[in-house]
C-alpha cells in the first residue's frame, strides 16, 4: 500500500510517499512542490496542479496531512489554511481517504517525544527508510506524517484484528 503525507505550505509543499508492507516501511519518492509570485489564485493553482500530478504519478492509496497550528499573524494563519485546503483538495478529488495529524502527533510517532527537534525527525525518517535523500525540510516533515499515518493504519488494523 503506498500512502502520500503532505506538509503544507503556501510557497513550499512537501510531499512523501512511501510503501508499506505489514511492518515494512520503504521510501518510494519525495519533493516540493513550489509556487511563486503574490497573487493567492495563482498559486494555490500550482500547488493543486503540481499535488495532482504527484498523485496520478505515484498511485497513493491513503493519504495524510498535517494540521495547521495557529501563529499570531492572523493573515499568515489564514493562507497556510488555505494551502492547507488544497493538500486536502488534491487527494480527496481521486477518492482518497485522508488522515489528519498534529504535528506534536506526527513527532510523537516518529521519535517518540511530541517535542523532537526537526534534526531529530529527519534522523528517525531517514532510520526508518534506509537510503533516504531528501528534496528539503519539508520534503522530510511529509515523509514524517506518511510514517505517522503507517503507523496509525497497523495500530486501526490490530485492534480489529484482536476484537475479531
Amino acid at each position: 500500500m503506498k500512502i502520500i503525507g503532505i506538509d503544507p505550505g503556501l510557497r513550499n509543499m512537501g510531499w512523501g510517499v512511501i510503501a508499506v508492507d505489514g511492518p515494512r516501511l520503504r521510501h518510494v519518492a519525495n519533493g516540493i512542490v513550489h509556487s511563486e509570485g503574490s497573487e493567492l489564485g495563482p498559486r494555490l493553482a500550482t500547488l493543486y496542479r503540481g499535488l495532482c500530478d504527484v498523485i496520478a504519478e505515484h498511485a497513493p492509496v491513503a493519504a495524510a496531512v498535517e494540521q495547521t497550528f495557529v501563529n499570531k499573524d492572523a493573515v499568515g494563519t489564514l493562507k497556510l489554511g488555505q494551502a492547507r485546503g488544497i493538500a486536502l483538495l488534491a487527494p480527496a478529488s481521486v477518492g482518497i481517504e485522508i488522515g489528519e495529524y498534529a504535528p506534536n502527533a506526527v513527532k510523537k510517532s516518529v521519535v517518540g517525544v511530541g517535542h523532537a527537534a526537526k534534526e531529530q525527525i529527519q534522523h528517525m525518517v531517514r532510520f526508518m527508510l534506509p537510503g533516504v535523500a531528501f528534496e528539503g525540510p519539508d520534503a522530510a516533515d511529509a515523509l514524517a506524517v506518511a510514517i505517522c499515518h503507517a503507523h496509525h493504519l497497523q495500530g486501526r488494523s490490530l485492534r480489529i484484528k484482536i476484537k475479531a
